[in-house]
């Protein structure tokens, strides 16, 4: 993250805490869902997902930062490091791909409430998460086994905190005129594609919305998508900024910080984004809390 020496010990102690964070967050969130029946549905089955998606895409990053720090070895083979770009990008697209999935989740409940749990059933539910956790190691697949087979390399020092795909590319020597061609239609399928398909839904929703005379009733049908849209709006932003910037070095060190915010802030807000702007989840928390309180009867 920073060659200043001084700089060293404060980075580490924040991605610790951010770390932490992202744990304790992330697995409150599934837990609580699990235990609590008022939480089984579609929207908190996907929100379980997402969760797990956070903790994992945030580990296979931020791990080897607390490594490095304690340890003072940066080095990492070659193996692992194209072995931890192939994941990571696959789990992002798994993430984009499980924010599709509950962006028509949301779309059903507000647009078709009365069919809504016909429609979200159990297979239906477990059918899209099933797809959404394949399609990205699938799609990606083939790009990783290209650049696993690059023979040549400017130099050994990537100027990033993890192997991410854009200054691994910048070190190749090989020929890269297919990779390109495999990186752009696989941001088509993992990135422009679930935007599509996650925005569109958002554009009935609104017009639904709209149509309803209440204020009340607009209101609760906008709560009811606020949460995820403001987790997608940052979601997509970081992207964007990370990977949509121009390829050279000068924007790589500034690429760093936005890699940071996608891989540690985004997996850090989404549980505190869904469970303080969300009664339900506060209320669940709370019922939770006061089943482990309860003392336990003896029994004579």
């Amino acid at each position: 993250i920073s060659d200043t020496p001084s700089l060293q010990a404060l980075a580490f102690v924040l991605v610790l805490l951010i770390y932490i964070i992202i744990l304790g967050g992330n697995m409150t969130i599934f837990l609580v869902v699990c235990l609590d029946h008022h939480l089984h549905t579609p929207m908190y089955f996907f929100l379980c997902n997402l969760s797990i998606l956070d903790i994992f895409s945030s580990t296979v990053t931020l791990h080897k930062i607390l490594l490095s720090f304690l340890s003072g070895d940066n080095t990492v083979s070659s193996h692992v490091c194209i072995c931890q770009m192939f994941i990571f990008i696959s789990l992002v697209g798994n993430e984009l791909m499980m924010l599709t999935a509950m962006s028509y989740d949301r779309y059903v409940a507000v647009c078709n409430p009365l069919l809504y749990s016909s429609v979200m059933g159990p297979d239906v539910c477990s059918a899209l998460a099933s797809i959404c956790w394949v399609f990205g190691f699938i799609e990606s697949a083939p790009l990783f086994i290209l650049i696993y087979r690059f023979s040549c390399y400017k130099s050994n020092i990537i100027n990033h905190f993890f192997c991410d795909i854009v200054p691994i590319m910048q070190l190749a020597c090989s020929d890269t005129s297919l990779t390109n061609l495999l990186i752009f239609i696989c941001g088509l399928f993992l990135s422009i594609f679930p935007f599509m398909f996650t925005f569109i839904p958002y554009v009935f929703i609104i017009i639904a919305i709209l149509k309803i005379h209440s204020s009340s009733g607009k209101h609760k049908a906008f709560y009811t998508c606020s949460s995820h849209l403001t987790v997608v709006v940052f979601l997509y932003t970081t992207l964007i900024c990370q990977y949509m910037r121009p390829i050279s070095m000068d924007s790589l060190e500034s690429s760093k910080l936005f890699s940071l915010f996608n891989t540690a802030a985004v997996p850090m807000l989404n549980p505190l984004i869904y469970s303080l702007k969300n009664k339900d989840v506060k209320a669940s928390l709370s019922r939770v809390c006061r089943k482990t309180d309860k003392p336990r009867k003896r029994h004579n």
